[in-house]
């Protein structure tokens, strides 16, 4: 019996697009996990603590709440968690059909761009958390204030886990947009 070697070549690249869409939904399911951990940890971080400031005792307590830049983040976390489990789960569904993941050039620039946009707005929120998790490390210099996270060192233990989280929430976008990417140069 004789092979045919178109037959194997088409074999070969079906099974390289199978690969590429799996770790396109895996990439969704990552993303989807992190941003809802990291949301999760963020909504968890709150903490009552006793500050000696120059002698005198003073009750300080911290909740998400209170930072508006905490806030951001769990709401970035939230779209891009509703994002990501709508991608997946067309994902999975169009896995479990046979079809492609991304059947045409127009969604697959859909998909870059989606992917683009939601991967900026967790950078721009980690970004912004990370810019008063570090005040609250450090204290402010110019003041008496000491930093808090020698008092409330779950609160901000939780706070730094949560972004954390969130940056490797963009790392997952970032790498499905390049997947996205090479979808698209294999088709020009």
């Amino acid at each position: 019996m004789r092979r045919n070697g178109d037959g194997e070549e088409v074999v070969a690249k079906r099974r390289t697009r199978k690969i590429k869409e799996v770790v396109q939904v895996a990439l969704r399911g990552g993303c989807l996990a992190a941003s809802a951990a990291a949301m999760a940890v963020m909504l968890t971080a709150n903490e009552e603590g006793v500050a000696d400031i120059y002698g005198f005792k003073l009750t300080i307590s911290s909740n998400w709440s209170f930072s508006p830049s905490y806030q951001y983040v769990v709401g970035a976390c939230t779209a891009t968690m509703i994002y990501s489990l709508f991608q997946l789960c067309f994902g999975v569904y169009r896995l479990l059909t046979g079809s492609p993941i991304i059947p045409s050039r127009f969604q697959a620039w859909l998909c870059f761009t989606s992917d683009q946009l939601f991967g900026y707005l967790m950078m721009s929120a980690a970004s912004a958390g990370s810019g008063v998790t570090n005040l609250n490390k450090t204290g402010i210099r110019h003041t008496p204030l000491p930093d808090f996270c020698k008092t409330l060192s779950s609160f901000c233990n939780h706070v730094a886990l949560s972004l954390l989280l969130v940056f490797l929430s963009f790392i997952f976008l970032a790498s499905s947009s390049f997947f996205t990417v090479i979808l698209l140069s294999a088709t020009t």
